[in-house]
């Protein structure tokens, strides 16, 4: 029987499919549910990948049936007649909100008087609070919390926005499962590793294959993977087919459970512009997999630290990639230790952990 004393939480997420966000979003409703409150998840599309805690309020599947003007008023009015029925003692919206004016309708005949607590999951902060600086202020400063996911993006936000009612609070990890990974198929050479959504003009993968292309790595039979779909997919592939070492380039899609694949990696890469707080960063050292980041926008120090658990490069220096790559593969101390502090290096931000700092938020 349910615990009727148990504070219930509103999770809306835009889907619990294909994306670190949303992979994070279903980590904290695990986190969430493990600290004692009842969860119910508010998902906008009809995406059900990853693992999720608590119950699910699918009006994806209304937006299938019918996505007219009439469609999406009935959503509307669905969703209301959901929150007011529940009661929830809080709402935590994860979506990006470009449209200010819509959330407002949102806030105001939505979520009502019911305290709102807004995630901010990256550094460009503009997919978070639209293009109207002074509507977003009158607006936001109005919730209950903004929960920025790295301390670089909450003192962005009052940097720019003046917010005084912002915290970090860092994506979770799940570190048990993680090293329970299954075994990916044999392979026969060693292999690098990127992984996410391919994106280009965040994720600059473009950076990630001239790198590798002008290393060692190639002529040390070391295989290149890159893992994830996007919509630049098809033209990161055809930039790798012109490359010198094309054949060690292999691209592979989506999966579900990338963590064999990352395990067993010899390190993974992130060549991001911007971020939040990565979470092939984070999953790769928990599995004991060191990293090599550049120097994002929005601070990867607070998850790489240089020559300890991996290497941090500027961003859109290929020579300094490329380096970073010889380092890992010859300098055989460095690469030791930073494998040997990977995992330990994010204990601090377990599931539990985090949904410690959460249980203080919304007491």
């Amino acid at each position: 029987m349910q615990n009727k004393n148990k504070k219930k939480i509103c999770l809306v997420v835009s889907s619990l499919g294909r994306g670190g966000a949303e992979r994070s979003a279903g980590l904290l409703s695990k986190a969430l549910s493990n600290s004692g409150y009842d969860v119910h998840i508010v998902t906008i599309l009809n995406d059900i990948s990853f693992d999720y805690a608590g119950q699910v309020f699918n009006l994806g599947k209304l937006k299938e049936r019918n996505d007219s003007f009439i469609g999406r008023i009935w959503r509307m009015i669905t969703f209301r007649s959901f929150l007011k029925k529940h009661r929830f003692d809080y709402i935590i919206d994860s979506r990006t909100r470009v449209s200010v004016r819509k959330q407002r309708f949102i806030s105001r005949w939505l979520y009502g008087s019911t305290p709102v607590i807004y995630i901010v999951r990256s550094h460009n902060l503009r997919p978070y609070f639209g293009g109207n600086k002074a509507k977003a202020r009158q607006l936001y400063a109005k919730a209950y919390k903004i929960v920025a996911v790295s301390e670089a993006i909450e003192t962005k936000i009052r940097r720019e926005y003046g917010f005084e009612n912002v915290i970090s609070i860092p994506n979770p990890v799940e570190l048990k499962n993680s090293l329970t990974a299954d075994k990916p198929p044999p392979r026969t050479r060693q292999y690098i590793l990127f992984y996410g959504r391919l994106v280009d003009r965040i994720k600059n993968i473009s950076m990630l294959l001239e790198a590798y292309t002008k290393s060692d790595l190639p002529k040390e039979g070391i295989k290149l993977i890159i893992l994830g779909d996007g919509p630049d997919k098809e033209m990161l592939k055809k930039k790798a087919e012109d490359l010198v070492f094309a054949d060690l380039i292999e691209f592979i899609g989506f999966r579900k459970n990338p963590f064999s694949h990352v395990r067993n990696a010899r390190f993974t890469v992130l060549t991001s512009r911007y971020e939040g707080f990565p979470r092939s960063l984070i999953e790769s050292l928990a599995l004991g997999t060191p990293v090599i980041s550049t120097a994002y926008e929005g601070g990867c120090e607070a998850i790489v630290s240089h020559e300890e658990n991996g290497l941090i490069v500027p961003s859109n220096d290929i020579n300094a990639l490329a380096q970073a790559m010889n380092s890992f593969i010859f300098d055989k101390a460095l690469y030791e230790t930073c494998k040997s502090n990977a995992r330990s290096s994010v204990s601090h931000i377990s599931i539990d952990s985090i949904g410690r700092q959460w249980a203080e938020l919304l007491k």
